[in-house]
């Protein structure tokens, strides 16, 4: 799953972050699971994210840089982020360099945090009521779940994706009203390669210049 983009989906960005605010303010019910060791571990996985989220991102009395780093941490620990890398860059991982995957790694990340780090901030009264949970082969578990959005906003479909193994649980991908992100990103991240030549080289390039004008766009703290 990823849930960043050189041009990011005006409806997927913004609801993305408000999934993960939702989680921390409203979590309702047990799950239901065609396995209940796999489908708790999925449940127990959007527990935690629920519970750190809310202690160390959504705070307004950090400072840009700690809930950056507070945000890589939770990325790192509660999404299977090497795994999703490699997914969304697609066939082209197998053409990349090895050069060219770590420099992919490390600019991916970096995408994904300052996208969505800075929206911590801007909870706007969102809620997840968390439903069954679908065994999907022997290690995928999805975690139904509602957005409810305030002011008579129709409510969103939403699935979590979670791979279990070994009694770790990691979140792969994110599905809105059926349409996989990370799908998405794969597609959007291919038609860039595509428009530069099939050179993976082209990809980061654009990737580098897209961090610049984020860093960019970010305003000095004041104080």
């Amino acid at each position: 799953m990823a849930i960043i983009g050189l041009k990011p989906y005006a409806g997927f960005g913004r609801l993305t972050a408000s999934l993960l605010l939702a989680v921390v303010f409203l979590y309702t019910g047990p799950a239901n699971s065609d396995d209940p060791a796999l489908g708790e571990g999925a449940r127990l996985l959007v527990v935690k994210l629920a519970d750190q989220t809310l202690k160390s991102v959504v705070d307004v009395n950090i400072d840009r840089q700690t809930r950056q780093l507070r945000f890589k941490e939770i990325l790192h620990e509660y999404f299977a982020f090497k795994g999703i890398a490699k997914w969304v860059l697609g066939r082209y991982w197998r053409k990349a360099t090895e050069p060219e995957r770590d420099e992919f790694n490390v600019l991916f990340e970096r995408l994904m945090i300052l996208t969505y780090a800075e929206r911590f901030e801007k909870y706007g009264g969102e809620s997840l009521a968390i439903g069954k949970a679908e065994i999907k082969g022997e290690k995928d578990a999805l975690v139904h779940s509602t957005l409810v959005r305030p002011n008579g906003l129709k409510p969103i479909n939403v699935i979590w994706r979670i791979r279990g193994s070994d009694e770790e649980y990691k979140i792969v991908d994110v599905m809105i009203e059926g349409l996989s992100l990370g799908l998405a990103q794969q597609k959007e991240y291919a038609s860039v390669i595509r428009k530069n030549g099939g050179t993976v080289a082209g990809l980061l390039k654009e990737m580098r210049q897209q961090i610049t004008k984020q860093e960019a766009l970010v305003k000095p703290e004041s104080g």
